[in-house]
Formats: structure tokens, C-alpha cells, sequence
């Protein structure tokens, strides 16, 4: 399986090395990417880079690729996508997969040129077993009907210092933090539901990465934890004092169509980090979280304790053990065409979420996304009805 990368960073780097081990034949056939930040940790750990090329467009002109990886920064993904899509092939996106509702609307129309599944999105917590047994356990009626979901998803200040270090600090790059960070998890709650967000309310800010919050300020000289994770391309050494226009908090309340609602939390200054959910349904409670690896089902009547289970994950993986799954599945995918657990119409739509989240957020007012879900499907629809005719 020959793959060509656009956006040789970090994540993409690691990724190859998954890849690398989990689906037969992978080979990073080419790249392009002026300051491949990612391209040394792969090498380090088995996974041959190919030929380097300035432009995608150059690189797909002298490759024969069956996939193409795109790990670029996130305002680059629309034209990257756009390219892929008009050459024909499997794409695969890393998260979020645009940037804004203008550019999720305008890839909306490209994707009604093109078959359903010929971009893959990286939104690896699908793959996760604890979202899994989560949803087998939906299936099988021990939650009844959702009333209301509690989730959150915490990072520890290791984390968030290189947030606001990395070019996702800037949003013109990343869209914002709930986007790039939180569209994850938006996405699970929203396959949860069943059924799209409805209305949105949002607070938050920047109150821990902050001048007055410096270590300096306490005398204390060891900043290693806020250097510990590198950044990349446009990145910096500043942490309190930076230029970046990201917030490190916030909290949403989303009421859906089917009446049912999701409190969601984020900060990115936690010590003891947590990823937690309750889903509460009128059968019965379901509770885990991705990062103390546990998932407890308890029934409404009887209080009884119908599974209460841990999870061990490999050293390999980022996201507890789905990273490796997701890769597997892609690659079945490719050559068997095995379905996935998720769409880049799913991507899009936990996208305009977070979107919503913070358009909420800085006009401090309920937002309707009635009126953006329906240019959404007209984008979507409009392109397959010109087809038609």
C-alpha cells in the first residue's frame, strides 16, 4: 500500500508508525512537507520515508499512491482535500477536517461529486473499546432513552503549555481549541444522541496561561513540564505570555432535537486529567472515562452493577488502544472495503458543533443551529441534484 503525506508532522509521524505495523504493506511512499517535524520519529522507529516533493501537486504527479495522509495544519486541509478529491483518491484527514462553516459548507459540495467514503477522517475515538462497549451497550436497550449526557475532556499542563507553544495556538490555524482538541468527543456524544444538536450556550476563556500565573512569579525556575512536549512549525517558547488567541477553558450546555441535553467541559491546565462521560438514560446509567480507563453500566431500577470493567492499552498507543484499531480497520477498508465506524459527514457535523460552541461562547448568546444545518444539507444535497439533472 503505497501512501504519499501532506503534512509530515507530529501526529502524521506517529501514525506512520502505526500504520506501519498494523496494515500489511504500508509503505510512505512520499511526502511533502517543508519542516517534516514528524519525519524523524518515524524513522526512529522502523518507518522508511520516500521521496520528498515541494508541492502536492507534484508529488501526486509522480507517484502512484493508494492513499493519501493529510496531517497538514488544519486552515490547509480544504485545498489538500480538494486535490486529493479531484485526482480520485482515498484520503485519509487527520481532525477537524476544516477550519470554518464557510469552508465546511464549501467541502460539503465537493464531497456530493464524489463517492460517500473516499475521505477517512481521523477521528480515532470511535475505534476506542470503551466507546465501543459504550454503544453495544446502547444497542442493547440497558441505557433505555437518553435523557442527558455529562462529558468532559481535561489535558494536563505538560499538554496545554504546548497548545499554547504549537500553531494551533493561533485560530486562523486551528479553528479554536474546542475544534481542534474537543471535536473528538463532540462526535462520540452526538453518535450517542443519535440525532443533531439543536441549540448551543458557551463560556469560557483564558485564565491559567496567563502573565500573572507565570512560575516566575512564585520564584520557581524549573519550567520543564511546559517545554516537554516540542512544537512544531510557527511554534514558540512562550507559555503565560504568548501571542496565541486560544482559550484554555471552557463549558457548553447543547440541547438536541430530541430534547435530550449535553453539559461538555474542557481545560487544559489539569493535573490529574480526566476524560470523562455519564451518559444517563431512563433504563439506566452508563459512566467511563478514556484516561482511568474504566467503564461501569449500572440498571435504573434495581441499582444493580451490570458491568464494571477496566481497560489496559499498549504502549503504543495514544489514544487508548484505538489508534492501532483505526488503523487496522482503514486498512481493511482499502483492500476489502469493510465499513467504518465513522463518516467525514459525522467529522463535519461534530466540527459545526464546536463551531457553534464558540460562536456562542464570544457572543455570550444561545445559538440556533437550525439555520446552519440546513445549509449544510443544501450544500450537501445541491451538488447531488445538479448531478441528477
Amino acid at each position: 500500500m503505497r501512501v504519499g503525506i501532506v503534512g509530515l508532522g507530529f501526529r502524521l509521524g506517529y501514525l506512520a508508525r502505526v500504520f506501519t505495523q498494523m496494515v500489511p504493506g504500508f509503505e510512505v511512499a512520499a511526502y511533502v512537507d517543508p519542516a517534516p517535524a514528524g519525519k524523524d520519529y518515524a524513522e526512529q522507529h522502523g518507518v522508511k520515508i520516500g521521496s520528498s516533493y515541494e508541492t502536492l501537486e507534484k508529488m501526486l504527479d509522480a507517484e502512484q499512491l493508494d492513499m493519501l495522509m493529510i496531517g497538514s495544519p488544519n486552515h490547509m486541509h480544504l485545498e489538500h482535500l480538494r486535490i486529493g478529491l479531484d485526482r480520485g483518491l482515498k484520503i485519509f484527514s487527520e481532525k477537524p477536517v476544516v477550519t470554518t462553516i464557510e469552508e465546511t459548507l464549501e467541502l460539503a459540495g465537493l464531497i456530493g461529486q464524489h463517492p460517500a467514503d473516499q475521505i477517512m477522517v481521523g477521528l480515532v475515538l470511535r475505534y476506542a473499546p470503551l466507546y465501543v462497549d459504550l454503544r453495544k451497550a446502547q444497542a442493547e436497550g440497558a441505557i433505555g432513552d437518553v435523557v442527558s449526557i455529562e462529558a468532559s475532556e481535561t489535558i494536563p499542563p505538560y499538554h496545554g503549555a504546548f497548545f499554547q507553544r504549537d500553531w494551533r495556538r493561533y485560530e486562523r490555524y486551528s479553528g479554536s481549541f474546542m475544534l481542534e482538541k474537543c471535536c473528538h468527543d463532540l462526535d462520540l456524544y452526538n453518535g450517542v444522541m443519535g440525532c443533531r444538536p439543536a441549540f448551543v450556550s458557551s463560556f469560557g476563556g483564558r485564565k491559567a496561561f496567563i502573565p500573572e500565573n507565570a512560575p516566575e512569579k512564585d520564584g520557581i525556575n524549573d519550567l520543564e513540564v511546559y517545554h516537554r512536549k516540542p512544537s512544531g512549525w510557527e511554534g514558540s517558547d512562550k507559555v503565560f505570555d504568548g501571542d496565541g488567541d486560544i482559550i484554555d477553558f471552557q463549558t457548553a450546555l447543547v440541547e438536541y432535537e430530541n430534547g435530550a441535553a449535553l453539559s461538555f467541559h474542557t481545560n487544559m491546565n489539569v493535573p490529574d486529567d480526566f476524560r470523562h462521560f455519564a451518559v444517563l438514560g431512563a433504563k439506566g446509567q452508563a459512566e467511563g472515562d478514556f484516561v482511568r480507563n474504566y467503564f461501569k453500566l449500572t440498571d435504573a431500577r434495581t441499582s444493580k452493577r451490570l458491568v464494571d470493567k477496566t481497560y489496559q492499552t499498549s504502549d503504543l498507543s495514544a489514544h487508548y488502544g484505538a489508534d492501532e484499531q483505526m488503523a487496522e480497520d482503514i486498512g481493511k477498508h482499502l483492500t476489502d472495503g469493510v465499513p467504518l465506524p465513522v463518516s467525514v459527514i459525522d467529522a463535519l457535523e461534530a466540527g459545526l458543533l464546536a463551531l457553534a460552541m464558540d460562536e456562542a461562547r464570544r457572543t455570550r448568546s444561545v445559538v440556533d443551529m437550525a439555520p446552519i444545518w440546513q445549509r449544510f444539507d443544501e450544500a450537501l444535497k445541491g451538488e447531488q441534484a445538479r448531478r441528477r439533472a
